[in-house]
């Protein structure tokens, strides 16, 4: 029999204490779907006297991940660490520069330093497998460097992160507040006790980027995307959302044009008819459209312990499947050194027009001076609303505005131009609108 494949893990927490989990659970059908044993022999984490509910007396204990990834007797190095830098990158650079396959769910290293990383990877003629960085565990990595081979991506968007998504749901489906919903995030563990990274957009950031080079052939690039997070939606956004047929969700969105790629990351409108809008709570998906293959979804578990063990251990299982002298394809779909250039779109239209809440003070000559700063700059109105005020007595109102096809550069000088008249009794909110073909 072919010997075991041996593992090393760095970071036992909720998803490492899932992965030594699956692997003990499931070893007998690992060694038959793999041809070989799959078996946890080095860990590594800050505290060796907590408990976390799984059996780690047969491994060797390093207090330094770093020791583990460049010394241990393993093969294959699994970094559940997090963080860009620190013992993530040092042990990640570790691992691969002494000859060893590396596992990683850690998408922010992987934004920052992947390509990089890759190159040593490459250059060492070993695997840097990374399926739980992106989407917990949906097989997207998978499906983008292996399944689509022959297929020009033109666009990839998706729901990728599940905190962001639980909000916007119950939101919508309960009509109660950001800060309440946040607030039951945290407290179900789907939000962190700090959840700027989660609600503001960056952590969907950073799993698009990984998703941008696979599909177009670039180098990472983090920090050309434009970003917005969910925590300015309002109830009021939720309920005009609804009463135009759409539904708020978190998007990153990766497209081609003519004059480069185009990343975003925002909330956005969708109809309520498309799939994309039926995807409820801490659930993922992600949309691949390509020449050939129409548009894929992909969708599930975007997190949590078992959905990303999961996808770490079917990482671990193809490293296992291979045999010394195989020939691993690239990281990122193209050799690292191939990669081109990021080269950022230029601003266009936006094809499914915007949506623009305005609230303000009722009185004469208000609605048409709205109407006249978007005609100023260019905008075709497909619809504008006023609400009366909610509160009897009141002397503010509501404009809804659904704009056709703009630019996101005249929507913002128009709506400058609004808020310096005086109109404004609250900032604005500008929403994007995804039609449905």
């Amino acid at each position: 029999m072919v010997d075991a494949l041996r593992v090393g893990i760095a970071g036992i927490g909720t998803v490492g204490a899932s992965v030594v989990r699956v692997i003990a659970d499931k070893q007998a059908e690992l060694a038959r779907q793999c041809g070989r044993p799959v078996t946890v022999t080095a860990v590594s984490a800050r505290d060796r006297g907590r408990d976390r509910g799984v059996d780690l007396s047969a491994a060797h204990w390093f207090d330094d991940s770093v020791e583990l990834a460049a010394k241990a007797d393993i093969d294959v190095f699994v970094e559940l660490i997090g963080g860009d830098e620190g013992p993530a990158r040092a042990s990640v650079k570790a691992a691969l520069e002494a000859g060893r396959h590396v596992v990683t769910a850690n998408k922010a290293l992987l934004a920052r330093h992947g390509v990089a990383l890759a190159e040593i990877a490459e250059k060492k003629g070993v695997l840097l497998n990374y399926e739980a960085a992106v989407a917990g565990g949906i097989p997207v990595i998978k499906t983008m460097r292996e399944s689509l081979a022959g297929n020009t991506v033109n666009r990839v968007f998706g729901i990728l992160n599940g905190t962001c998504n639980y909000i916007l749901t119950r939101m919508e489906a309960e009509g109660i507040s950001f800060d309440a919903c946040l607030k039951d995030a945290q407290r179900l563990g789907y939000a962190e006790a700090d959840p700027t990274f989660d609600i503001e957009g960056n952590d969907t950031a950073h799993k698009l980027s990984i998703l941008t080079s696979l599909a177009f052939g670039t180098r990472i690039a983090a920090d050309d995307i434009y970003l917005e997070g969910i925590s300015n939606i309002s109830q009021a956004d939720i309920r005009a959302a609804a009463e135009l047929g759409y539904r708020i969700k978190l998007l990153g969105v990766a497209q081609r044009t003519d004059s480069g790629i185009e990343q975003r990351v925002h909330p956005t409108m969708v109809p309520t008819a498309s799939v994309i809008a039926q995807v409820h709570g801490v659930t993922n998906a992600v949309a691949i459209e390509t020449d050939i293959l129409g548009e894929l979804l992909l969708s599930g578990p975007g997190a949590g312990g078992n959905a990303t063990a999961s996808a770490v251990v079917g990482d671990i299982a193809d490293i296992a499947k291979s045999r010394p002298g195989f020939q691993h394809g690239p990281v990122f779909g193209k050799p690292a050194r191939e990669l081109k250039p990021y080269k950022r779109a230029k601003m266009r239209a936006h094809e499914g027009g915007y949506f623009i809440r305005l609230t303000v003070h009722d009185r004469v000559g208000v609605f048409a001076a709205v109407a006249k700063r978007m005609a100023d700059n260019g905008i075709s109105l497909e619809s504008i609303v006023q609400r009366a005020p909610e509160t009897n007595g009141s002397d503010i109102k509501t404009v809804i505005l659904v704009t056709h096809e703009t630019t996101e550069a005249a929507v913002r000088k128009a709506v400058d131009a609004i808020t310096k008249d005086g109109h404004l009794t609250d900032k604005a909110q500008v929403i994007r609108i995804e039609r449905a073909d």
